[in-house]
Protein backbone atom coordinates (compact mmCIF):
# COMPACT_ATOMS: atom_id res chain seq x y z
CA UNK A 1 0.00 0.00 0.00
CA UNK A 2 0.73 3.70 -0.24
CA UNK A 3 0.76 4.48 2.92
CA UNK A 4 2.01 7.45 5.09
CA UNK A 5 3.33 8.16 8.58
CA UNK A 6 -0.02 9.56 9.68
CA UNK A 7 -1.99 6.38 8.70
CA UNK A 8 -3.75 7.82 5.35
CA UNK A 9 -3.58 5.42 2.30
CA UNK A 10 -3.06 7.32 -1.02
CA UNK A 11 -5.93 5.14 -3.90
CA UNK A 12 -6.70 7.33 -6.06
CA UNK A 13 -3.81 8.30 -8.32
CA UNK A 14 -4.06 11.56 -10.61
CA UNK A 15 -2.28 11.13 -13.46
CA UNK A 16 -0.70 13.88 -15.69
CA UNK A 17 -0.70 13.62 -19.04
CA UNK A 18 0.22 17.21 -20.49
CA UNK A 19 1.15 20.80 -18.95
CA UNK A 20 -0.16 21.83 -22.05
CA UNK A 21 -3.90 23.70 -22.14
CA UNK A 22 -5.68 25.42 -24.76
CA UNK A 23 -7.29 28.27 -22.18
CA UNK A 24 -5.31 30.97 -20.37
CA UNK A 25 -7.30 30.96 -17.23
CA UNK A 26 -6.80 34.20 -15.09
CA UNK A 27 -6.39 31.84 -12.23
CA UNK A 28 -4.01 29.88 -13.49
CA UNK A 29 -1.64 31.41 -15.90
CA UNK A 30 -0.37 34.59 -17.63
CA UNK A 31 -1.85 35.82 -21.05
CA UNK A 32 1.35 34.21 -22.98
CA UNK A 33 0.95 30.99 -21.20
CA UNK A 34 4.19 29.29 -20.11
CA UNK A 35 7.03 28.14 -21.50
CA UNK A 36 5.92 23.71 -21.89
CA UNK A 37 8.01 20.90 -21.29
CA UNK A 38 9.99 19.49 -23.90
CA UNK A 39 9.14 16.54 -25.51
CA UNK A 40 11.75 14.24 -24.60
CA UNK A 41 11.42 15.08 -21.08
CA UNK A 42 7.49 13.67 -20.64
CA UNK A 43 6.85 10.20 -19.81
CA UNK A 44 5.61 8.10 -23.32
CA UNK A 45 2.21 6.34 -23.21
CA UNK A 46 4.05 3.14 -22.07
CA UNK A 47 5.74 4.67 -19.82
CA UNK A 48 2.50 5.83 -18.26
CA UNK A 49 0.39 2.27 -18.37
CA UNK A 50 3.72 1.05 -16.60
CA UNK A 51 3.59 3.06 -13.81
CA UNK A 52 -0.26 3.00 -13.77
CA UNK A 53 0.31 -0.82 -13.87
CA UNK A 54 2.36 -0.73 -10.81
CA UNK A 55 0.41 1.80 -9.08
CA UNK A 56 -2.59 -0.24 -9.32
CA UNK A 57 -1.62 -3.56 -9.02
CA UNK A 58 1.30 -3.50 -6.57
CA UNK A 59 0.49 -0.56 -4.65
CA UNK A 60 -3.27 -0.72 -4.29
CA UNK A 61 -4.62 1.87 -6.25
CA UNK A 62 -8.39 1.88 -7.17
CA UNK A 63 -8.87 4.93 -8.76
CA UNK A 64 -7.38 6.70 -12.12
CA UNK A 65 -7.76 10.33 -12.43
CA UNK A 66 -6.65 11.76 -15.92
CA UNK A 67 -5.88 15.34 -15.70
CA UNK A 68 -3.11 17.84 -17.33
CA UNK A 69 -2.97 20.48 -18.43
CA UNK A 70 -5.31 20.19 -20.67
CA UNK A 71 -5.25 15.94 -21.30
CA UNK A 72 -7.82 16.00 -24.05
CA UNK A 73 -4.31 17.82 -26.02
CA UNK A 74 -2.45 14.17 -25.35
CA UNK A 75 -2.10 12.51 -28.49
CA UNK A 76 -2.90 8.89 -27.53
CA UNK A 77 -5.14 9.38 -25.10
CA UNK A 78 -8.07 6.56 -25.60
CA UNK A 79 -4.99 4.58 -25.81
CA UNK A 80 -4.01 5.43 -22.01
CA UNK A 81 -7.48 4.96 -20.78
CA UNK A 82 -8.05 1.88 -22.29
CA UNK A 83 -4.68 0.35 -21.19
CA UNK A 84 -5.82 1.18 -17.76
CA UNK A 85 -9.29 -0.18 -17.91
CA UNK A 86 -8.20 -3.44 -18.82
CA UNK A 87 -6.25 -3.84 -15.68
CA UNK A 88 -7.07 -6.31 -12.90
CA UNK A 89 -8.27 -5.62 -10.55
CA UNK A 90 -9.97 -2.79 -12.81
CA UNK A 91 -9.67 0.81 -10.94
CA UNK A 92 -12.55 3.33 -11.66
CA UNK A 93 -11.46 5.45 -14.40
CA UNK A 94 -12.01 9.59 -14.71
CA UNK A 95 -10.95 12.28 -16.75
CA UNK A 96 -10.89 16.13 -15.55
CA UNK A 97 -10.58 18.45 -18.78
CA UNK A 98 -11.62 21.88 -19.85
CA UNK A 99 -14.11 20.36 -22.49
CA UNK A 100 -12.84 21.60 -25.66
CA UNK A 101 -12.53 18.75 -28.07
CA UNK A 102 -15.01 17.03 -25.31
CA UNK A 103 -18.57 16.62 -27.50
CA UNK A 104 -15.94 14.91 -30.51
CA UNK A 105 -13.92 12.58 -28.08
CA UNK A 106 -16.21 11.59 -26.12
CA UNK A 107 -17.82 8.34 -27.32
CA UNK A 108 -14.04 7.09 -28.23
CA UNK A 109 -13.18 7.54 -24.74
CA UNK A 110 -16.02 5.59 -23.51
CA UNK A 111 -15.52 2.78 -25.69
CA UNK A 112 -12.05 2.65 -24.27
CA UNK A 113 -13.42 2.58 -20.60
CA UNK A 114 -13.38 5.66 -19.20
CA UNK A 115 -16.15 5.87 -16.49
CA UNK A 116 -16.84 9.36 -16.21
CA UNK A 117 -15.65 13.34 -16.31
CA UNK A 118 -15.31 16.35 -14.77
CA UNK A 119 -15.71 19.66 -16.55
CA UNK A 120 -14.29 22.77 -15.68
CA UNK A 121 -17.37 25.40 -16.27
CA UNK A 122 -17.05 29.02 -14.21
CA UNK A 123 -19.36 30.89 -16.14
CA UNK A 124 -22.33 30.60 -18.78
CA UNK A 125 -21.79 33.92 -19.96
CA UNK A 126 -19.70 34.50 -22.88
CA UNK A 127 -18.28 37.70 -22.43
CA UNK A 128 -17.49 36.58 -18.52
CA UNK A 129 -16.12 33.39 -20.32
CA UNK A 130 -13.48 35.27 -22.46
CA UNK A 131 -12.42 37.40 -19.54
CA UNK A 132 -11.52 34.74 -17.56
CA UNK A 133 -10.12 31.73 -19.91
CA UNK A 134 -9.08 34.73 -22.86
CA UNK A 135 -10.58 32.53 -25.38
CA UNK A 136 -14.14 32.55 -27.00
CA UNK A 137 -14.48 28.96 -26.42
CA UNK A 138 -17.79 28.87 -24.14
CA UNK A 139 -19.93 26.92 -26.72
CA UNK A 140 -17.78 24.28 -27.18
CA UNK A 141 -17.14 23.70 -23.50
CA UNK A 142 -21.25 23.53 -23.41
CA UNK A 143 -21.25 21.31 -26.03
CA UNK A 144 -18.22 19.25 -24.19
CA UNK A 145 -20.86 18.23 -21.22
CA UNK A 146 -23.69 17.28 -23.52
CA UNK A 147 -21.25 14.75 -25.22
CA UNK A 148 -20.21 13.47 -22.38
CA UNK A 149 -23.68 12.57 -21.15
CA UNK A 150 -24.89 11.34 -24.24
CA UNK A 151 -22.07 9.17 -24.07
CA UNK A 152 -22.58 7.96 -21.03
CA UNK A 153 -19.46 9.54 -19.29
CA UNK A 154 -22.08 9.76 -15.88
CA UNK A 155 -22.10 11.83 -13.19
CA UNK A 156 -20.78 14.26 -15.26
CA UNK A 157 -19.59 16.81 -12.66
CA UNK A 158 -18.86 20.44 -13.01
CA UNK A 159 -16.24 22.35 -11.36
CA UNK A 160 -16.42 26.06 -10.61
CA UNK A 161 -14.03 28.54 -9.53
CA UNK A 162 -15.65 31.69 -8.46
CA UNK A 163 -13.39 35.29 -8.57
CA UNK A 164 -14.84 38.04 -7.05
CA UNK A 165 -16.23 40.66 -8.96
CA UNK A 166 -16.09 38.74 -11.92
CA UNK A 167 -18.31 35.70 -11.53
CA UNK A 168 -18.97 35.56 -8.19
CA UNK A 169 -22.84 36.67 -8.49
CA UNK A 170 -23.31 33.38 -10.89
CA UNK A 171 -23.37 30.76 -8.63
CA UNK A 172 -26.92 30.56 -8.27
CA UNK A 173 -27.07 30.59 -12.17
CA UNK A 174 -24.65 27.93 -12.10
CA UNK A 175 -26.34 25.60 -9.93
CA UNK A 176 -29.87 26.04 -11.78
CA UNK A 177 -27.93 25.34 -15.09
CA UNK A 178 -26.55 22.15 -13.41
CA UNK A 179 -29.65 21.10 -11.73
CA UNK A 180 -31.27 21.42 -15.56
CA UNK A 181 -29.07 19.13 -17.57
CA UNK A 182 -28.19 16.67 -14.46
CA UNK A 183 -24.97 17.29 -14.00
CA UNK A 184 -23.11 17.82 -10.25
CA UNK A 185 -21.97 20.79 -9.41
CA UNK A 186 -18.75 21.12 -7.49
CA UNK A 187 -17.40 24.99 -6.43
CA UNK A 188 -13.49 25.65 -5.47
CA UNK A 189 -12.58 27.72 -3.71
CA UNK A 190 -9.70 29.18 -5.51
CA UNK A 191 -6.03 28.06 -4.40
CA UNK A 192 -2.22 29.71 -4.46
CA UNK A 193 -1.19 27.82 -7.97
CA UNK A 194 -1.25 29.66 -10.33
CA UNK A 195 1.83 30.39 -12.29
CA UNK A 196 2.03 34.59 -11.57
CA UNK A 197 1.49 33.64 -7.45
CA UNK A 198 -0.99 36.44 -8.03
CA UNK A 199 -3.31 34.39 -5.26
CA UNK A 200 -4.35 36.51 -2.15
CA UNK A 201 -6.34 35.41 0.60
CA UNK A 202 -8.24 38.62 1.27
CA UNK A 203 -9.78 38.25 -2.42
CA UNK A 204 -10.40 34.52 -2.50
CA UNK A 205 -14.09 33.78 -2.33
CA UNK A 206 -14.74 31.36 0.34
CA UNK A 207 -16.92 28.33 0.86
CA UNK A 208 -19.14 30.32 3.33
CA UNK A 209 -19.19 32.88 0.47
CA UNK A 210 -20.69 30.61 -1.84
CA UNK A 211 -22.73 29.05 0.34
CA UNK A 212 -24.36 32.46 1.40
CA UNK A 213 -24.66 33.18 -2.37
CA UNK A 214 -26.47 30.05 -2.87
CA UNK A 215 -28.69 30.39 -0.24
CA UNK A 216 -30.30 33.28 -1.22
CA UNK A 217 -31.98 31.48 -3.53
CA UNK A 218 -32.10 27.69 -3.18
CA UNK A 219 -33.30 25.71 0.52
CA UNK A 220 -29.14 23.91 1.29
CA UNK A 221 -29.31 21.26 3.89
CA UNK A 222 -25.81 19.37 4.72
CA UNK A 223 -26.05 15.59 3.58
CA UNK A 224 -24.88 12.83 5.49
CA UNK A 225 -21.41 13.59 6.71
CA UNK A 226 -20.82 9.98 7.33
CA UNK A 227 -20.88 9.02 3.75
CA UNK A 228 -18.05 11.72 2.18
CA UNK A 229 -15.04 9.28 3.36
CA UNK A 230 -12.08 11.15 1.70
CA UNK A 231 -14.13 12.91 -1.25
CA UNK A 232 -13.25 16.91 -1.38
CA UNK A 233 -16.17 18.11 -1.52
CA UNK A 234 -19.40 18.83 1.38
CA UNK A 235 -22.30 17.96 -0.20
CA UNK A 236 -25.56 20.35 0.31
CA UNK A 237 -29.27 18.89 -0.45
CA UNK A 238 -30.96 21.40 -3.05
CA UNK A 239 -34.35 21.91 -2.16
CA UNK A 240 -34.94 19.13 -0.34
CA UNK A 241 -32.66 16.90 -2.51
CA UNK A 242 -31.92 14.03 -3.90
CA UNK A 243 -30.12 16.49 -5.98
CA UNK A 244 -26.69 18.24 -4.47
CA UNK A 245 -24.55 20.39 -4.52
CA UNK A 246 -20.78 20.66 -3.52
CA UNK A 247 -18.20 22.60 -1.76
CA UNK A 248 -14.78 22.40 -2.18
CA UNK A 249 -12.54 24.20 0.61
CA UNK A 250 -9.43 23.71 0.07
CA UNK A 251 -8.28 26.34 1.65
CA UNK A 252 -10.52 27.44 4.86
CA UNK A 253 -12.26 23.70 5.24
CA UNK A 254 -8.70 21.37 4.79
CA UNK A 255 -9.79 17.74 4.34
CA UNK A 256 -5.79 16.82 4.61
CA UNK A 257 -6.63 14.40 7.55
CA UNK A 258 -8.60 11.88 5.09
CA UNK A 259 -7.17 12.67 2.04
CA UNK A 260 -6.31 9.36 -0.49
CA UNK A 261 -4.86 11.15 -3.53
CA UNK A 262 -1.38 10.88 -5.04
CA UNK A 263 0.29 12.72 -8.10
CA UNK A 264 1.82 11.63 -11.04
CA UNK A 265 3.41 14.39 -13.34
CA UNK A 266 3.78 14.15 -16.92
CA UNK A 267 7.03 14.26 -16.43
CA UNK A 268 7.56 11.49 -13.85
CA UNK A 269 7.39 13.22 -10.62
CA UNK A 270 5.61 12.03 -7.53
CA UNK A 271 4.11 14.38 -5.41
CA UNK A 272 2.12 13.13 -2.34
CA UNK A 273 0.49 16.30 -2.38
CA UNK A 274 -1.14 18.99 -4.58
CA UNK A 275 1.18 21.75 -2.61
CA UNK A 276 3.90 20.01 -1.70
CA UNK A 277 7.32 21.74 -2.73
CA UNK A 278 9.17 18.02 -2.98
CA UNK A 279 8.87 15.43 -5.52
CA UNK A 280 10.48 11.95 -6.27
CA UNK A 281 11.35 11.64 -9.68
CA UNK A 282 10.62 7.84 -11.04
CA UNK A 283 11.48 8.79 -14.93
CA UNK A 284 15.75 7.86 -14.68
CA UNK A 285 14.14 4.28 -13.07
CA UNK A 286 11.85 3.89 -15.70
CA UNK A 287 14.29 4.57 -18.51
CA UNK A 288 17.49 3.35 -16.59
CA UNK A 289 16.22 -0.32 -16.17
CA UNK A 290 14.74 -0.27 -12.90
CA UNK A 291 12.21 -3.17 -11.92
CA UNK A 292 8.34 -2.59 -11.53
CA UNK A 293 10.23 -3.80 -7.71
CA UNK A 294 12.21 -0.57 -7.13
CA UNK A 295 9.88 1.94 -9.42
CA UNK A 296 7.13 0.94 -6.20
CA UNK A 297 9.79 1.02 -3.61
CA UNK A 298 10.52 4.44 -4.64
CA UNK A 299 6.87 5.71 -4.90
CA UNK A 300 5.96 4.05 -1.24
CA UNK A 301 9.05 6.37 0.09
CA UNK A 302 7.82 9.34 -1.34
CA UNK A 303 4.15 8.60 -0.31
CA UNK A 304 4.99 7.58 3.42
CA UNK A 305 7.26 11.36 3.67
CA UNK A 306 3.31 12.80 3.51
CA UNK A 307 3.21 16.03 5.03
CA UNK A 308 0.05 16.17 8.24
CA UNK A 309 -1.65 19.51 5.90
CA UNK A 310 -1.10 21.68 3.06
CA UNK A 311 0.11 23.90 5.84
CA UNK A 312 -1.80 26.87 3.26
CA UNK A 313 -3.20 29.07 7.08
CA UNK A 314 1.17 29.01 8.49
CA UNK A 315 3.12 31.56 8.22
CA UNK A 316 5.48 29.91 6.44
CA UNK A 317 3.38 28.63 3.55
CA UNK A 318 5.26 28.85 0.38
CA UNK A 319 3.36 28.12 -2.65
CA UNK A 320 4.68 25.52 -4.89
CA UNK A 321 7.45 26.14 -7.80
CA UNK A 322 5.35 24.45 -10.61
CA UNK A 323 1.60 25.76 -11.29
CA UNK A 324 -1.78 23.53 -11.55
CA UNK A 325 -1.08 23.30 -15.26
CA UNK A 326 1.98 21.43 -14.41
CA UNK A 327 1.22 19.53 -11.61
CA UNK A 328 -2.48 18.02 -12.51
CA UNK A 329 -5.51 18.34 -10.90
Amino acid sequence: MLADSYGRVATDLRVSLTDRCNLRCTYCMPPEGLEWLPKPELLTDDELGRLIRIGVTMLGITEVRFTGGEPLLRRGLPGIVGSAAALEPRPRTALTTNGIGLARMAPALAEAGLDRVNVSLDTLRHDVFEKLARRRRLDDVLAGLAGAAEAGLTPVKVNAVLMRDVNDAEAPDLLRYCLEHGYRLRFIEQMPLDAQHGWRRDTMITADEILDRLSAEFDLAPADAATRGSAPAELFYVDGGPETVGVIGSVTRPFCGACDRVRLTADGQIRNCLFAREESDLRPLLRGGGTDAEIAERWRAAVAAKRPGHGIDDPSFLQPARPMSAIGG
